[in-house]
Order: C-alpha cells, then structure tokens, then sequence
C-alpha cells in the first residue's frame, strides 16, 4: 500500500511520531519538487532542504535518492501488519484487515493531492515507476505472509524464513492469503480513486466502508 501519512497519529510515543512526521515531510518535499520540476533534476540536497532537516538524517530513512519517490508506504505497511497479528482472535481475517487498513488511512482525505502529484512523477520516470511496481508486490507478498501467519495455529503458522528469496516465499504462501492480500489492496486504491473523483458527494470513510462491506457480502449484484 503505497499511503503517505504519518498514520495513526495516536499511534507510538513521542518519538515514533516524530519520525514518522520527518518521513511524510521527506516524502512530500521530494514529491513536490519531482512534479515541478522533473524527478531527475531533484537532489537529495534540495530535499532535505525543503523538509527542514539535514541530508545525513534523510540517509537516516532512505539508502538512496530514488528511495524516497519508491518506497512511500513501507512504514505503513509494516504497521498494518503488525496491527493486523495484533488484532482479536475472533476477527475474521478481512474484518482484521479492514481494521488495520482503515487505521492508517485516517488521514485519506488530506493526502489526496500529494498521491496524485506522487502519481504524476512515476508516470513521468519509468524506472521509479518500475520499482514502484516491485515494491508494491513485496509489500503485498509480505501482507499475504501476515495473514497465514494469523491464520495458521499450528506448525508453519510463525514468520517466514528470512533467509529464502522474494520468489521462494510467494510460493510457499497458499492461494486465500494471497488472494485476501491483493483484493485488500485492490479494495484501498478502488476507494481513493472512486472518492477522487466525487469528492463532494460523500466522505472517503463512507466509501472505504462500502468498499469492503460489499467484499465480506461476496459481492452481491447491485439492483437493476
């Protein structure tokens, strides 16, 4: 899930919010210079600037440049897994997710601006948006492992094998996680780019709430 907010912002101490407030300011300087003046021509030093901090603390968030346009959603996607594991047992696994989701797009309807600009600057730089792509595979690959980690009971139900490829613990997963993996996704991009585009008809929390009620309703026909 590639969301740019700082999440729940009761969520953590102090200092956890602070970070994740320096990680959104990070992300959204480097978005805004990127749709204005082209991702390539952006520097790490004119980032930094820009957010106010340092460019040995943005080497504190990101390895590269181009990190800071890729990977977006990292955090919050370690954080709806983690809310995820964390969630009652007597939560079906869509309810546990639809929860952990809708905690960290709280923030949705202020961030709509930047994911369009954020949009614009992968379309315009083909290899962030190739690697936007692949992160956004591992980060619903790892989604996926969550849920058979919350699923399973038995043996096999801990956390994957560090050590094995990306490619070896997708194939290890079986097919209901994956598919609950993806369609959560799905259901999350569906909901911002249904209320984008009717923005005055109702709040995105309705939607996001539809969204997923006609998913643990299998989708059932609309009247005629």
């Amino acid at each position: 899930m590639q969301v740019m907010s700082e999440g729940s912002a009761a969520g953590g101490g102090l200092r956890e919010r602070k970070k994740r407030a320096t990680r959104a300011a990070l992300t959204e300087a480097a978005v805004r210079l990127a749709a204005e003046h082209g991702a390539e021509k952006v520097t790490v030093e004119a980032i930094s600037a820009a957010a106010g901090v340092s460019v040995r603390t943005f080497f504190n968030y990101f390895d590269t440049r181009d990190d800071v346009f890729v990977l977006v959603g990292a955090e919050t996607g370690a954080r709806v897994r983690q809310a995820l594991l964390a969630a009652p047992a007597s939560l079906s696994p869509l309810q546990a997710l639809h929860d952990a989701m809708a905690a960290e797009l709280a923030e949705a309807e202020q961030q709509h601006e930047l994911w369009r600009l954020h949009g614009e600057v992968l379309r315009a730089a083909p290899h962030l948006l190739v690697r936007s792509l692949g992160a956004h595979l591992a980060d619903e690959t790892e989604l996926a492992e969550a849920l058979t980690e919350r699923i399973r009971s038995g043996p096999g139900g801990g956390p994957p094998d560090p050590a094995a490829s990306h490619e070896e613990r997708r194939k290890e997963l079986d097919l209901y996680p994956r598919l609950l993996a993806a369609v959560a996704v799905t259901a999350v991009r569906v909901s911002v780019d249904h209320w984008c585009a009717r923005q005055e008809e109702r709040a995105f929390r309705e939607v996001f709430q539809e969204v997923f009620a006609l998913l643990a309703a299998g989708l059932p026909a609309p009247p005629a």
